[in-house]
Formats: structure tokens, C-alpha cells, sequence
């Protein structure tokens, strides 16, 4: 459940350089890492080799792909903010992505997602700008930073 609603997109324009929300924590599991590699056919042995990365990685543990870092945006959004009055959205893309940390199995991730701008778009929609910080528990620095954007229509 969303812990912060607004009724509609255009609602979102006095939320601007406001933080909407922190996400709760999420697992990373390497059940989830495996399922990545199989999306993705991404299968380097520092993700998926158990066995090798507990000689050769520095901590003994495999890490998550950045990109599946990245693709938890969507259900910490979820978690963080609801539209109420949306006939569908998009996703529009990013215009910077940062990993910062590596994400070792067993880590617990949580985003921060933050309002950078609100656009009016054609067809009663609004462009929205975010930065998520997701953070690592325990970590000292965010595993990503990252800027997306996505269009909801009212």
C-alpha cells in the first residue's frame, strides 16, 4: 500500500524538489538474481556462481546486476506513492543512472524517490522527473542514483 497519495497527476506540480517518500526494504535475494540473469542472459559468475564468489569475491558473496538494482524502482514506487485518478502511465525513460555501491546477497535495499520536476504533456498528462537514491541497509553509500521519468494521464 502507497504511503502517500495525490488525486491526479497535476496534483504532482506542488510536490516539486519535495521527497514523495522512502520505500520499505526489499531482499535481495539470489533466487531474484538468478531469475535476472535468466531475463537478461546476464549470467557472469560474480551474480550467479555461488561456489567461485566465495573464493574470489571480496566479502564471499555474489552481487546483484546493477540493471536489477535499477528495475526495483517500479515496485518501490508502488510502495511509495498512488495517483488515485490515472488512466495509465509510462515509463519515459532515464536521464542519469548511477551504481554507486555493489549489492551483495542478503542485502536489504530501500528507495528514496524525490520530485525533481512536474511537466504538463499533450492529453491531460504530466511528465514527472524523479531522483531515487536507493540505499543499501548498512551500507555507506547508495547502491544507485538514479533519474527517471514517467508520464501519468489523467
Amino acid at each position: 500500500m502507497a504511503k502517500r497519495e495525490v488525486e491526479t497527476p497535476q496534483d504532482m506540480a506542488k510536490l516539486v524538489g519535495q521527497e514523495i517518500g522512502v520505500s520499505d526494504w526489499v531482499e535481495v535475494t539470489q533466487e531474484r538474481i538468478n531469475l535476472f540473469a535468466d531475463a537478461t542472459g546476464d549470467h557472469q559468475w560474480i551474480h550467479v556462481d555461488v561456489e567461485k564468489a566465495k573464493k574470489e569475491m571480496p566479502d564471499g558473496k555474489t552481487i546483484a546486476h546493477g540493471f536489477l538494482t535499477l528495475s526495483l524502482i517500479p515496485m518501490f514506487a508502488h510502495d511509495i506513492l498512488k495517483i488515485t485518478k490515472v488512466s495509465r502511465g509510462i515509463n519515459y525513460g532515464c536521464n542519469k543512472v548511477r551504481f554507486t555501491s555493489m549489492v551483495p546477497v542478503g542485502s536489504r535495499l530501500r528507495a528514496r524517490q524525490k520530485l525533481l520536476a512536474a511537466d504538463p504533456m499533450p492529453g491531460n498528462g504530466m511528465r514527472m522527473t524523479y531522483e531515487w537514491t536507493i540505499e543499501r541497509d548498512g551500507g555507506d553509500k547508495p547502491a544507485c542514483i538514479a533519474e527517471t521519468m514517467g508520464i501519468a494521464y489523467a
